[in-house]
């Protein structure tokens, strides 16, 4: 009897150590489907074209997409306090999410008013590849970021040279999707292709629109020096005149002056 509770428990710690083991290759998995997006885009497109394991790509673009976020998302946070690094690292990704989730609806209707066989889930996941595609080139980013946060004291500065790297990041993360796009939905049916590229495009500039809004509802992110913590400001202004008078303090006359 002794001998059989001991096989017994033998049993139980190797079944608990693959399950652990499972558990981290599916979280390094999660993490390295970048890889497969970026080496192997065209696989990667027609399989969401096909519908093959939408579900399972989905929850690795978002795990991955949050995990690279919320280390950018320190970075920002890092000008200010320790308080700003866990609240930024926590609103960069829940402002990704809350943008897709706002946009992600219009993008699938327009392409199936004009002849898209694609489901939800598949603009969905063609909409992830270009916000992973974003997320893992602000990483990418972010020893820039860091280096000029340890060499620099300017609070402007830091503010625009965070709206450039988000910037270039976007622009690649939209031209990523703009791919996916043509390889699935264009060829699986290029009846209105013409017209789904120019509604591509306005509803580019509305997810931008709808991204800077929600950036500027869940600010600070970086946190102005001599001001006290807070996780939301109140409202009011917006994201561009911000920006404009951000340039007017760092490269205006009374600078260029000095």
């Amino acid at each position: 009897m002794f001998k059989g509770c001991c096989k017994a428990g033998h049993y139980t710690i190797v079944v608990s150590e693959s399950v652990i083991c499972k558990e981290k290759a599916d979280t390094m998995g999660h993490l390295t489907i970048v890889e497969t997006i970026l080496r192997h885009r065209a696989d990667f497109f027609a399989e969401i074209r096909d519908q093959i394991g939408l579900q399972q790509k989905i929850i690795a673009m978002m795990i991955s997409s949050f995990v690279f976020l919320a280390i950018y998302g320190a970075v920002m946070g890092a000008s200010n306090s320790l308080q700003q690094v866990i609240s930024s690292a926590l609103k960069l990704p829940v402002l990704f999410l809350v943008t897709l989730i706002i946009c992600s609806p219009s993008l699938y209707f327009f392409n199936l008013l004009f002849g898209s066989r694609q489901t939800l889930l598949q603009s969905i996941a063609l909409i992830l590849t270009g916000m992973t595609t974003t997320s893992v080139l602000l990483l990418s980013l972010a020893p820039i970021t860091l280096f000029f946060l340890t060499t620099s004291s300017g609070y402007q500065f830091f503010k625009l040279l965070n709206v450039a790297v988000f910037a270039i990041a976007a622009v690649c993360g939209v031209m990523f999707l703009r791919q996916g796009f043509q390889a699935s939905v264009d060829t699986d049916n290029p009846e209105g292709a013409s017209t789904r590229r120019t509604l591509f495009i306005l509803w580019i500039v509305l997810y931008g629109f709808v991204g800077t809004q929600m950036a500027w509802t869940l600010r600070p992110f970086l946190g102005a020096p001599g001001e006290p913590f807070v996780i939301v400001r109140q409202t009011g202004g917006n994201f561009y005149t911000n920006v404009i008078d951000s340039a007017g303090d760092l490269f205006g006359p009374e600078r260029g002056g000095r």
